[in-house]
């Protein structure tokens, strides 16, 4: 597995996800072996603002989990890919490195090789995406429907599948019996204006009329970002590592999902893995606007839908005041992500199409 940062989740919402199947794929007594750049942007700048010890942290709270950290220039492919069967290179990685693996899928052979995409580039940056060499590539795992297809009909690749997030239920459950700290938390970060309007008129507005105890954690907070939240009464907490959030979850009553610009209008159907991982603590879940095309959940069962600012200020004041219906929404969430949206079922699915791979592989053996 080829990914940026199995260390580091600063600004980097894969690792969350890359964790979760990378203990599943462990526990089940797969040999697995991570490969992140030596210079990971997340990284460098995790060690930059907090030093060693989140690192000491990962490492206690993932105990088995480690990376070979390389350099692009003297990575030796043959080493590397030394008696694997599946190779999986996820699309925040060099353009040189995607065609590299590539090319000696193609001369050395002997193994199955995804491409996985979780992002909005393939919409936001799709000269970027179109750059990368998929030839010598079995297909490409897509975190959304919506994505598969841009990629079939762009012709960038032959094959792909829709393989959603999910959570790591290993850590992330409801923890019970924790004195609150508060009302309500949300863990997010600020990024580049893809949300700003939406965090004003779904966080900020919603949170100053209801006068409710609020943290909110995350990284890439702008000065006015900041001044906005303290001027609100919101408290900003800074960055917090992943493995922490159940913790934190356990502190608040209710939390909300904002989804950046790219997932409501132009691609619908994929949540944030934030909203398997709220679900999963069993925490009371509000979204702002965004379309479950994809029949994940069902809103209104799992979770509630504000489709305005008001409304998330109706639905959190609800919530806040209704013990009952609190518990009743957060059981209904944490029952569909128990029986659909674990790391479990996303090992599953991935050894489904690595068996399909393998069927399709035999069949040309055998008709030649």
């Amino acid at each position: 597995m080829f990914y940026h940062s199995l260390l580091s989740d600063w600004n980097h919402g894969n690792a969350h996800f890359l964790r979760g199947i990378v203990s599943e794929l462990l526990s089940r007594e797969h040999d697995v072996r991570v490969y992140e750049p030596q210079e990971a942007w997340s990284l460098q700048n995790l060690l930059a603002e907090h030093g060693n010890a989140p690192i000491l942290r990962f490492q206690a709270a993932y105990p088995g989990l480690e990376s070979y950290r390389y350099q692009l220039k003297t990575l030796d492919l043959d080493e590397a890919l030394d008696g694997a069967d599946l190779v999986i290179v996820h699309e925040w990685n060099d353009h040189q490195l995607v065609q590299r693996i590539g090319e000696h899928r193609n001369n050395v052979g002997g193994y199955r090789l995804l491409f996985h995409d979780t992002h909005h580039r393939s919409v936001s940056d799709r000269t970027g995406v179109a750059a990368y060499d998929l030839t010598n590539y079995d297909g490409v795992l897509a975190y959304g429907s919506v994505i598969r297809d841009i990629y079939l009909t762009e012709g960038w690749t032959q094959r792909a599948w829709t393989w959603h997030e999910a959570a790591d239920t290993r850590l992330f459950h409801p923890i019970d019996a924790v004195q609150r700290e508060g009302d309500l938390v949300w863990i997010g970060n600020w990024g580049d204006e893809e949300r700003t309007a939406e965090l004003y008129e779904f966080l900020i507005e919603p949170v100053k009329a209801l006068g409710i105890k609020t943290r909110v954690h995350g990284v890439r907070y702008p000065e006015d970002a900041i001044a906005s939240l303290k001027a609100a009464n919101i408290q900003y907490a800074g960055w917090l590592a992943n493995y922490e959030v159940p913790q934190v979850f356990a502190r608040f009553q209710v939390t909300i999902h904002v989804p950046r610009r790219f997932y409501t209008e132009v691609l619908p159907g994929i949540p944030t893995i934030r909203v398997f991982e709220a679900l999963a603590c069993g925490i009371p879940l509000v979204s702002a606007p965004w379309e479950d095309v994809e029949g994940l959940f069902t809103p209104g069962k799992d979770y509630l839908v504000a489709s305005t600012g008001e409304e998330m200020q109706r639905q959190l004041s609800a919530l806040l005041q209704d013990e009952q219906m609190a518990k009743e929404l957060a059981e209904n969430g944490l029952r569909t992500l128990l029986n659909r949206h674990t790391c479990a079922h996303r090992v599953d699915e991935l050894l489904d199409i690595y068996a399909q791979l393998q069927d399709t592989q035999h069949h040309k053996v055998v008709t030649t």
